[in-house]
């Protein structure tokens, strides 16, 4: 491999040495790929430490979705995109199987007790759109409440929406592969396996289910006020950057 002077500069950097010696056997074309990504990394953290600031000087609000099957890195972005903010001023909401008196509210009741008071950004480890996919595929809702949902949920982002709260909505896109890919290093990895439920496994057994609702989500839901950014995530290095670049962009503090 052919370095260059700009290669050579960053594999000596404190990173760069970091991930050169922590590769066993010393591979330079390994630690150069993850150095470059580390660097970028921050830099783009960095651009979302002021994009807080932002927010907490102007008393703006705002909600960052992360959807995707199971295993599509959701969280492993959202620990990327929050690692250097202001912990009192975010907050990542993965809320539990509802309540019995939880299920007796309106569906949307409890998303709402959760959105963003003024100065805050909001991360959904899974959202209000669990109702649109997983739901319906896995027979947990009836099919009246999930043509309910379906006919609801564009005007209750209108609603949020146009009261000032900015909504972001990221879908993590893995393929069937991929995702028996990861399922089977979590199962083996005796640190990571409590990670991989039954119901992981039976979502990948109904993958053309899932994808049948995806796409109608997709086709309902996807509006000019409140779109999808389809994020490719096989990658997931490549997935964490670009959902950051597009948050940067999408409040317009990419420059």
């Amino acid at each position: 491999m052919e370095l260059t002077d700009q290669d050579i500069e960053l594999l000596n950097s404190k990173i760069g040495l970091k991930k050169l010696l922590g590769t066993k056997p010393l591979d330079i074309p390994k630690a150069l790929k993850a150095t470059k990504y580390e660097v970028k990394l921050r830099k783009l953290q960095e651009k979302l430490i002021g994009l807080q600031e932002r927010v907490i000087q102007n008393n703006e609000k705002i909600v960052i979705l992360f959807e995707g099957r199971d295993s599509a890195g959701k969280g492993g972005a959202i620990r990327r995109m929050t690692a250097r903010l202001n912990p009192r001023h975010f907050r990542i909401i993965a809320l539990p199987k509802p309540s019995i008196e939880e299920k007796g509210q309106w569906y949307f009741q409890r998303y709402v007790n959760h959105l963003p008071n003024p100065g805050e950004i909001i991360f959904f480890d899974r959202s209000w759109y669990n109702r649109a996919v997983v739901e319906p595929a896995m027979k947990f809702c009836t099919e009246k409440q999930y043509q309910e949902f379906m006919m609801q949920v564009n005007s209750f982002e209108k609603m949020f929406t146009d009261s000032g709260i900015k909504l972001i909505k990221l879908y993590f896109s893995i393929t069937k592969d991929e995702q028996a890919r990861r399922f089977e290093e979590l199962r083996t990895d005796s640190l990571k396996k409590w990670k991989l439920s039954p119901v992981d496994l039976r979502a990948h057994e109904l993958w053309d289910e899932f994808t049948k609702y995806k796409k109608e989500m997709f086709a309902k839901t996807d509006t000019e006020q409140c779109p999808w950014k389809i994020i490719e995530a096989n990658k997931k290095t490549k997935a964490r950057i670009e959902a950051i670049e597009y948050v940067l962009e999408q409040t317009n503090s990419a420059e």
